[in-house]
């Protein structure tokens, strides 16, 4: 087990052998979740990031939050 300390900023260093054996290096993106009264922290991986982008990328996804908008407004006017 490895103690880190957290700074007065909130950073913390992940131990090198961690880091080794994750693949994790300057700019990967961190996954943090709470469980309970733990942390979990994993590398998020090239599928995950393709995905989120994928999901969120070009016009449909607009077109898509201004409909939800419109919607919502007309629902407010008929309340």
């Amino acid at each position: 087990m490895n103690l880190v300390k957290l700074s007065s900023k909130g950073q913390l260093v992940l131990p090198k052998q961690i880091r080794a054996a994750l693949g994790i290096e300057p700019g990967t993106i961190l996954k943090i979740a709470r469980r309970g009264h733990r942390i979990l922290i994993e590398p998020v991986t090239t599928s995950m990031i393709d995905r989120l982008y994928g999901k969120y990328s070009g016009e449909g996804f607009l077109k898509d939050l201004e409909t939800e908008h419109r919607q919502e407004l007309l629902r407010e006017d008929r309340s």
